[in-house]
């Protein structure tokens, strides 16, 4: 019943309405090739000059949106061309284990990229017109997005566990920091060293991470270097890492980071990912305000609409299921008997359930009703619902929150390790044959 937890979708549409086509036009000129003309070979797949040129037009919008001066054009491109070839990788793997995103689920989502700014669906249509912009390309583009977002937490959800010690031990360390904790706005540069490399590859990469660090000493733009150089997945937007506590960077950098003052870059740093090059942005103390919010306690009973169940039919069903209600039958008994969520052997009781906790249809429809009332039947995702409101509170959740957050930045931790290293292994694996070399000769 409680959405699921993975991996976020970037908003691409923020970036698509902040940098329309028509505002990416620069010196970077597409090069005149057929569609058909393959720039790449990923397994049994092929990427196609027109896809390369998509994306790097993508890329350039998103640069000059970041205030980010270019790279020159090969650079660029074979940058771009890199993160082409890992997203056909983690498609075609996506494939191989049976992920997919079904029809209503990516309307959901759309829905929600559109309101998240502030649009209707008609209104968004027309913004994606009005750019030049396909719709059913920009739905496939989210497609592949969840897809992707998805296979990442299904690699990192039984590798990356956090303890309530591990909770217990970061919240100790930012309380003996001090009660507010600095936070960081940081660029950076990743020069990924994935685990079991040769000494002589990791000597090179090593060679490599001194060149960008030498480039930035002689007064190059940090945005433009990484961009250039990094191997992370922001590198296109000129490595920026938004505010986070320094806990959440690990102690080695929490280090590294503590006498920065803001426009100071970091030396070439090791850790078991890789070479690190850190730009700090800004900083700032960190607020841990008290958090009151209105929880409700509340249970439900649900019919799912699947293969066996029609649409109708459920419906019909959980109608039914009122009638008995509003002659008196006890709710938790009647859930005990028909519910068919998992908390069905609970009398379908939830717990106390916070904003966001449920999905929109379900929350809208609870917070409708009074203590004691049951709902007439509601339509989710999941099939039709009932809901009975047992109580409500304002609850100070500030301690859970605060840990909350502490296992999100040691999971955010961990995972990032976890994802650059399954990455590095799933591009180790593929076949991949290069021919932009032969294209720029043409």
């Amino acid at each position: 019943m409680h959405k699921s937890n993975y991996f976020c979708i970037p908003l691409l549409l923020i970036v698509l309405l902040s940098a329309p086509i028509a505002a990416q036009e620069s010196m970077f000129v597409p090069a005149a090739k057929s569609i058909d003309h393959i720039v790449a070979v990923v397994n049994e797949d092929v990427i196609t000059r027109q896809e390369l040129d998509d994306a790097v037009k993508t890329a350039v919008g998103r640069l000059q949106q970041q205030g980010v001066q270019l790279p020159d054009q090969r650079s660029l491109e074979n940058q771009v061309l890199e993160s082409v070839v890992m997203k056909h990788i983690q498609l075609q793997h996506a494939k191989e284990v049976g992920l997919a995103v079904g029809e209503s689920e990516l309307d959901e989502t759309i829905q929600r990229i559109a309101a998240d700014n502030k649009l209707s669906l008609p209104e968004f249509h027309a913004v994606l017109e009005k750019d030049g912009i396909s719709y059913n390309k920009f739905r496939d583009e989210i497609r592949d997005e969840m897809i992707m977002a998805r296979l990442k937490e299904r690699e990192v959800k039984h590798q990356v566990n956090v303890t309530e010690g591990e909770v217990d031990n970061y919240l100790q360390t930012q309380k003996s920091t001090s009660e507010g904790q600095d936070e960081y706005r940081l660029a950076h540069i990743l020069i990924l060293v994935p685990e079991n490399t040769a000494p002589s590859q990791v000597q090179q990469r090593a060679e490599r991470a001194k060149l960008a660090s030498d480039k930035l000493q002689q007064g190059a733009d940090f945005s433009q270097v990484a961009a250039e150089f990094s191997d992370a997945a922001d590198a296109k937007t000129g490595g920026i890492i938004e505010w986070r506590p320094v806990t959440q960077m690990g102690p080695t950098f929490a280090e590294l980071l503590e006498p920065l003052q803001p426009g100071d870059v970091t030396p070439v740093v090791q850790s078991p990912s890789g070479f690190h090059i850190f730009k700090l942005l800004g900083r700032r103390a960190q607020e841990t305000p008290t958090v009151i919010i209105d929880q409700t306690h509340a249970r439900h009973i649900l019919i799912k609409i699947n293969e066996l169940t029609s649409e109708s039919d459920g419906k019909q069903k959980i109608l039914q299921i009122k009638e008995r209600l509003d002659k008196g039958e006890s709710f938790e008994e009647v859930a005990k008997l028909y519910s068919e969520d998992t908390s069905a052997s609970s009398g379908g009781d939830l717990g106390w359930l916070s904003p966001g906790d449920t999905v929109p249809d379900f929350e809208r429809a609870m917070n409708a009703l009074l203590p004691g009332q049951v709902s007439d039947p509601v339509r989710s995702q999941f099939g039709w619902h009932l809901i009975q409101v047992l109580e409500r509170r304002s609850q100070d959740i500030s301690l859970d929150r605060r840990r909350q957050t502490a296992r999100q930045a040691i999971r955010s931790r961990k995972a990032d390790v976890v994802v650059q290293e399954w990455l590095r292994q799933l591009r180790d694996q593929a076949y991949v044959e290069y021919r932009l070399d032969d294209d720029h000769e043409h």
